[in-house]
């Protein structure tokens, strides 16, 4: 599937703000499960590139100048690759020469955000006790989905896993970061995957969440589940970015000076495109 992507976000505030920084991670990158057919960002500052340790596109940008509306747009095309035949939803994700990233080994250790209290990973351990394989994590995937149950507006992006595990409800951030927390309380690497699902119903679309489990560390190799939905990713998910939690995958971060009474607007457009479509 290719798809024309855009995503506007647009911040207002009652008192201008008078300085602020701006971190985007708006930008995917192609790779094992993707093609990028060209992606732009308009901002209203000047915007500078670089790649995390993560491997993820980043782009930066600051404003000096009092404002009272900040308007980020990004847009483009995206092909979502099929899984090769024989590999179980298994992918290789390592970087392009030359190119330095965190072992995959990093994705063990804990966040304030995906920190797994005793009950949390006591649920998830009979999950993992007999193996540890695509489907294992798939069965885990389906009870943490059934355990926080999808509730539009029940938390924050400031929610940890484990007050989300203990609310029984969240949205897709908070079971991406709970399963994220389970894989790793049992010594399993996972890492928080921002990015976008195509649902042709829906009314309005938003950013998605899920996860990436890592199946052999020493071989860089992972399957991505979709909590959620509780499946493997597929055909309409797009990637965005991975971190360790959400702030580090968050497709936008800054801090401010001023800009009291912030009001945020976002509208993303998905739409299936000819694969040969300039």
């Amino acid at each position: 599937m290719r798809y024309r992507i855009r995503h506007h976000t647009v911040y207002r505030y009652a008192e201008p703000v008078r300085r602020s920084v701006h971190e985007l991670r708006l930008a995917p990158r192609s790779g094992p499960l993707q093609a990028v057919h060209g992606w732009q960002i308009a901002a209203p500052g000047r915007l500078s590139e670089a790649r995390d340790g993560f491997g993820n596109i980043v782009h930066s940008f600051t404003l000096g100048a009092p404002s009272d509306t900040i308007g980020i747009t990004a847009w483009g095309e995206v092909e979502v690759l099929g899984m090769q035949a024989g590999t179980h939803g298994a992918f290789q994700d390592a970087g392009a020469d030359g190119e330095v990233r965190v072992s995959p080994l990093y994705f063990l250790s804990a966040t304030p955000l995906t920190a797994a209290p005793a009950p949390l990973r006591a649920f998830a351990a009979p999950f993992l006790a007999a193996r540890r394989d695509v489907p294992a994590l798939l069965a885990l995937a389906a009870a943490v989905a059934a355990r926080v149950r999808y509730q539009p507006n029940a938390t924050s992006v400031d929610t940890a896993a484990a007050e989300a595990f203990a609310r029984g409800a969240g949205v897709c951030q908070d079971q991406a970061q709970v399963m994220v927390a389970a894989c790793r309380s049992l010594g399993i690497p996972a890492r928080y995957v921002s990015g976008y699902f195509y649902d042709p119903k829906a009314e309005a679309l938003a950013s998605h969440a899920w996860a990436d489990i890592c199946l052999d560390a020493g071989r860089g190799l992972w399957c991505s589940i979709d909590v959620t939905h509780r499946c493997l990713t597929g055909g309409r998910h797009v990637r965005l970015a991975v971190g360790r939690d959400y702030p580090s995958a968050a497709p936008i971060r800054g801090v401010r000076e001023g800009g009291s009474g912030e009001a945020l607007s976002v509208r993303i457009e998905i739409m299936p495109a000819q694969a040969g479509a300039a």
